[in-house]
């Protein structure tokens, strides 16, 4: 997979610290309330190994374009993936950049009281405070524009994206930006893509976002194609710029 680059991460601006780490195509953003470079290194090396190795012996979890259950003996993470897709009506493999973010970002939560990971534009995060999420959509005239406010809250929230137009995510759909806030970066992570695959235009927004008050766990979405948006529950858009200081992550 080529690697593209993630221009979007120019926009952050937070008091937290932030480093980065990746190990094979998991590149991930991190900001925390200390330096955790080695500790979230580890966990995605963990995460990845545990994953590749699950693959190995059932690969047709890997390739399902439709929910697939996961065989005795599996990991945590593809057990995530699995319940996610389970919930959204797509493949496993849709929910694992969410199921990946989440796992580092448990793992740096018991050293730091707030995390965000950023995982190629799926996120997870704790917060004290409230933060935006830039909305990166292609070239919709509408991208770095807006963002999504997420509030304070106890637990643990996944702010995950997907398009039909950027990247190389697989999406049946034409959407530039499909956009889910949920309780788990997976559940964000498999919603945002089965949202992405049900607008092929416009026209699309409004069913797509109806559809997705059906799962639950789902706190809110959006949809962005071209210079149309729309948006259910709690997302929170607010105008953002990239001098304001305001984006801390950037969905693509």
């Amino acid at each position: 997979m080529a690697y593209e680059e993630r221009t979007y991460r120019r926009w952050i601006a937070t008091e937290l610290h932030t480093f980065e780490v990746s190990v094979g195509e998991s590149d991930l953003m991190i900001s925390a309330e200390r330096p955790l470079e080695q500790l979230a290194q580890r966990a995605l090396r963990r995460v990845r190994e545990e994953l590749e190795e699950y693959l190995a012996q059932d690969p047709e979890f890997g390739k399902a374009l439709t929910p697939c259950p996961p065989r005795e003996g599996a990991p945590e993470a593809a057990l995530r993936m699995a319940a996610a897709a389970s919930a959204c009506g797509v493949g496993p493999m849709a929910a694992v950049a969410g199921a990946v973010a989440q796992w580092v970002g448990e793992a740096l939560l018991q050293q730091t009281e707030q995390v965000v990971v950023e995982n190629g534009g799926d996120i997870f995060l704790q917060t004290k405070q409230g933060r935006v999420a830039a909305i990166y959509a292609g070239t919709s005239p509408l991208s770095g524009k807006l963002g999504v406010r997420i509030g304070r809250k106890d637990g643990p929230l996944g702010l995950c994206t997907s398009s039909g137009t950027v990247g190389h995510s697989l999406s049946f759909g034409k959407a530039d930006a499909a956009i889910v806030l949920a309780e788990s970066a997976a559940l964000a992570d498999a919603a945002a893509t089965a949202l992405g695959n049900r607008i092929r235009t416009a026209d699309d927004i409004e069913a797509g976002l109806g559809w997705l008050k059906s799962i639950g766990g789902v706190l809110g979405g959006a949809a962005v194609v071209g210079e149309r948006m729309g948006a259910w529950g709690k997302m929170e858009l607010v105008p953002v710029s990239e001098t304001s200081g305001a984006p801390e992550g950037a969905p693509r």
